[in-house]
Order: C-alpha cells, then structure tokens, then sequence
C-alpha cells in the first residue's frame, strides 16, 4: 500500500515508487499574507467585505504577475479543504430560533427562491448550450450563497477549474451590483425598511453583500436581511445532498469509479454547527473567536479561488455564462419580491 504523504506535502506527480512531492507551505503563506492584507483593507473600508476584498486580491494578483507553480498545491489545498472547514464553521452563524421566527411564510419564500432559482437556471442554462456541471454551479452561487455555495457543489461534482472560476467571476460580479440597485429600488417601490431588509435578503447572492445592501438601508433592514439570508445558507445542505445523490447515479460515479457519499461530510459537520449553535451551550468568546477564524478560513479559499480566474480565460467562455447570470439574477430577485411582497 502506498505510503500517505507526510503533513504539509501533497503526491503531484513523479514515477510508481519515488513520487515527486511539492509543500503546501508557500501557498499557505500566500494565502496567510492576502488574508491579513484583505483584512487591513476592511478595517479601512468597513463596508467591503474581508471575503470579496479577498476574491479580488486574488484575480488582480493572478493576472499581473505569474505566480510561482511552488504556491499551486496551497492554493489548491486552501480552495478546497480550508474552504470546507469555513463551511462548518459557517454553521455556528446560525440560529434556528432566528431563522423559524421568520415565520412560515417567509420560510416558505426561501424555499421557493432557491429552488426556483436554481430550476429556471439550469433551464436556461441548457436552452443557452452551456454544460450541466457549468449551469449548475452558476445555478447554485446565485441561488444559495455565493461563491462558497459554487466551491461546495465543486466539493460533491469536483468540476474543471474554469467552470469554478467563471462560476465565482459572476457571483462577484453581479452580486457587487446588486449591493446599490436592491436599496435604489427599494426606495423607487417605496417599500418599508422591513420588507427592503427581506427583499434584500432573499435577492442578493453572498451574505457579504447582504450586509452592505441591508445597512444602507438601514438597522432594521439589516436585522431581517442577515435572518433570511442565512436561511437560504441552511439550504445549502439539502441541496447539496441532491447533487451528491444524482451524481452518484452516474454511471461513471465520480472520478476512478468512486461515488461520492450521499451527504457530505463537511455538510454534516455544517448542520452539526448549526445544531450545536441552537442548543446555547457554545460561550460568546469561543463564538467570536470561531467567527474569527470562519472568515480567514473562506477569505483564504476566496483568494485561492480569485487566483484561478484568468481574465483571458473568462474572454474564450464568452457570453453565454454571461446572460445566464444575469437571467439567474433577474429570476432570483423577481421571486423574492413578489414572495415578500405576498407574505408582507
């Protein structure tokens, strides 16, 4: 049987019996480096968050210099492991108490939101051509939660790199411009800062920019629109353990004939968070420091994921992904609205 890498290396290559191994130690440190960076910029900026100031880090650093192949096995442990390890921590961010005093109704609009976001997304996405797994990554970042929502399904379908980074490009992208457009016309529909905080929540892709569009609205906004956000971030394990249940149906069942476990185990861990969270047994000071270390963990996984988005790479995919997004967006802030608007 061959022998584990030893902690801190990973097996990239070499011949059957002396292979090659490279650290993951340098692109750790890269990542170290632009956590503390982004970090920095945010306590300048406090309106930008650590994890987006991180994603384009890291596409304005991959595209001005060429990184050293001595950093590609850290950036590729922090995109994949540390990212899995936020997703857990992300768990401890959620209360049930909070989410349930949503009521049914708004409940029953997140629901709707993410699974109709997702439906209509991978309908459009085939009617454009474009392939399944690149659909469903865009269908799921825009639906649930963002650019950790594209990483996890990456986790369950274990997707081309490009359809990653195109995937996270457009979360950015039209998330960041959903940060002004949600307060503007919530105040052309002259909707109170209740229904603008909810709309905000159920529309706007990642929790960071839920933050920034729902505090430009206002404290009350912010309040509802963190607590409906964070419902749809619950959904994220149900859905998660429909894609590992359709991709184990495949015939091929996963790279090397390997199926993939029908839940997770990172999915677990997150609804373990969740539970342990609910129960009040955690202390606020091991809550705070675990927030801590939950947003270096994903801001060190964004900035590995903004180091795979190539600028000329996102030219050859062309358009299509494009207006997908953009359908995607349209269809997700549509239902929430008019959900909102229903249950208010």
């Amino acid at each position: 049987m061959t022998p584990s890498p030893p902690v801190g290396r990973i097996v990239v290559g070499g011949r059957s019996g002396s292979p090659r191994q490279e650290t993951v130690l340098p692109g750790l440190a890269l990542c170290a480096l632009a956590v503390a960076t982004s970090s920095a910029v945010h306590r300048g900026v406090p309106s930008v968050s650590v994890l987006m100031i991180a994603i384009v880090l890291g596409v304005v650093l991959t595209n001005v210099v060429r990184l050293p192949a001595m950093v590609q096995p850290g950036l590729a442990f922090s995109a994949k492991r540390l990212l899995r390890l936020g997703i857990v921590l992300l768990g401890l961010q959620l209360l049930l108490g909070d989410v349930l005093g949503l009521g049914a109704g708004m409940l029953g609009v997140v629901v709707v939101i993410v699974a109709g976001g997702i439906g209509s997304t991978l309908l459009v996405g085939r009617l454009l051509g474009i392939g399944a797994t690149q659909r469903l990554l865009i269908a799921c970042g825009f639906s649930i939660c963002g650019a950790a929502a594209v990483a996890a399904v990456d986790g369950v379908v274990d997707a081309d790199e490009e359809e990653v980074v195109t995937a996270v490009a457009l979360v950015v992208l039209f998330g960041t411009l959903m940060i002004p457009l949600v307060p503007l016309a919530a105040a052309g529909l002259d909707l109170s800062e209740h229904v603008g905080g909810l709309w905000a929540g159920g529309a706007i892709h990642e929790v960071a920019q839920v933050v920034a569009a729902g505090g430009a609205m206002g404290g009350t906004a912010l309040t509802v629109a963190v607590v409906v956000k964070l419902a749809r971030v619950l959904m994220l394990a149900p859905v998660l353990a429909v894609v590992s249940w359709q991709h184990r149906r495949q015939p091929a069942g996963g790279p090397e004939g390997r199926r993939p476990p029908l839940v997770p185990l990172f999915v677990v861990g997150f609804l373990a968070m969740v539970v342990v969270r609910s129960s009040g047994i955690v202390p606020e000071a091991v809550l705070d420091v675990a927030g801590v270390v939950q947003v270096a963990l994903l801001s060190a996984a964004m900035f590995a994921l903004g180091c795979g988005v190539r600028l000329s790479s996102l030219r050859r995919v062309g358009p299509r992904p494009l207006l997908l997004a953009l359908t995607s967006t349209i269809v997700v802030a549509g239902v929430s609205l008019g959900g909102v608007l229903l249950v208010s």
